[in-house]
């Protein structure tokens, strides 16, 4: 029975053949080339010269597998045993997460082509960005049919000053004995979804965005405010984040209550809300807030001065006095 070839990554980047089994002294070949991703997220090596010009290796290695994210933020990939690999046969390839968009990361990879030569090329991992369970970031791997592998960033996350999701993890230096920062921008905006749900819609990326379980949000003449808790592998209670989003409330004829959010550089987009409006007093409204969506209670509701409503809303209590109903319903076709 021939003996199957099997794959490592050697400290360069670069793949390596192992030709031999237990009874045999094993060769180990490596083949000059770069990693690439297949249509069906299967891994590619794609062969530029054997060092040792043999014939046996090919122009092309195809592998299936799985992908993971090493604690290190490398990329991992466990070969199938249905595609020659034994049990626990994984590549791992080194390189940096050079940028995260809404539906790809890119990896640079640098490789060793000969003596003092080195050269760097990207891959281009396409997927969708979710939540986990956890509130944890990860990212969906785009397999052939429904299939998926997921990369898990297991640091925790945190929002910059223009409410975008912002990463960070530390990777070491071995040669250096060195930690290096690494910092990621998930660019997006966020949305308010059912019961303690808060939503955030990465530019370009899936439009049902990542969902974070959170506490029921608080909200106030300028802000809206929830609480989450993110659980770590290293941790053994979650670690807290408080999201504090500061904007204008406004109301609209016919397109309901809104909370407008600044996010830097001109960006201003819109929280929507269907509501329940009832007149409390002379100059304040109260809205007990639902999500526009399935129109179901989030269990918020906030009281507003009809001068902190921009546009609207000393219209919007003439028609609330004229009103023969207590409460009203905005943003539900309702028009005043």
């Amino acid at each position: 029975m021939a003996e199957r070839i099997r794959y490592e990554v050697d400290p360069y980047n670069r793949l390596v053949a192992i030709d031999g089994g237990l009874a045999l002294p094993k060769q180990r070949q490596i083949i000059d080339g770069v990693f690439a991703i297949g249509e069906s997220g299967c891994l590619q090596y794609r062969v530029k010269s054997p060092s040792d010009n043999s014939e046996n290796i090919p122009y092309q290695v195809k592998l299936q597998g799985t992908w993971s994210l090493t604690k290190d933020h490398n990329l991992k990939f466990t070969i199938d045993k249905s595609a020659g690999g034994l049990s626990g046969d994984s590549l791992v390839i080194s390189g940096d997460i050079m940028d995260i968009r809404g539906d790809a990361i890119l990896f640079s990879v640098t490789t060793k082509r000969g003596e003092d030569l080195f050269t760097t090329y990207v891959l281009d991992i396409a997927g969708v960005w979710q939540a986990d369970e956890n509130n944890r970031l990860s990212f969906k791997v785009t397999r052939a049919g429904d299939r998926y592998d997921t990369l898990l960033f297991e640091a925790g996350w945190g929002v910059g000053k223009n409410n975008e999701i912002v990463y960070r993890y530390e990777t070491r230096h071995l040669k250096r004995k060195e930690k290096i920062s690494h910092t990621l921008t998930l660019n997006g905006k966020w949305n308010i979804g059912q019961k303690s749900v808060l939503i955030y819609q990465i530019e370009g990326g899936s439009p049902a965005g990542l969902n974070f379980k959170a506490s029921l949000g608080i909200c106030g003449d300028d802000y809206i405010k929830y609480e989450l808790g993110i659980k770590l592998s290293s941790r053994q209670r979650p670690v807290s984040r408080i999201i504090t989003l500061f904007g204008t409330w406004r109301i609209g004829r016919g397109s309901g209550l809104s909370f407008d959010v600044n996010y830097g550089d001109g960006r201003i987009y819109s929280i929507v809300f269907t509501a329940e409006a009832r007149l409390t007093s002379v100059d304040t409204i109260s809205f007990k807030l639902k999500d526009d969506i399935n129109k179901k209670d989030i269990g918020i509701t906030v009281e507003l001065n009809h001068a902190i409503l921009e546009g609207d809303g000393s219209a919007f209590i003439r028609f609330l006095r004229s009103h023969e109903e207590s409460i009203v319903m905005v943003g539900a076709g309702i028009n005043w």
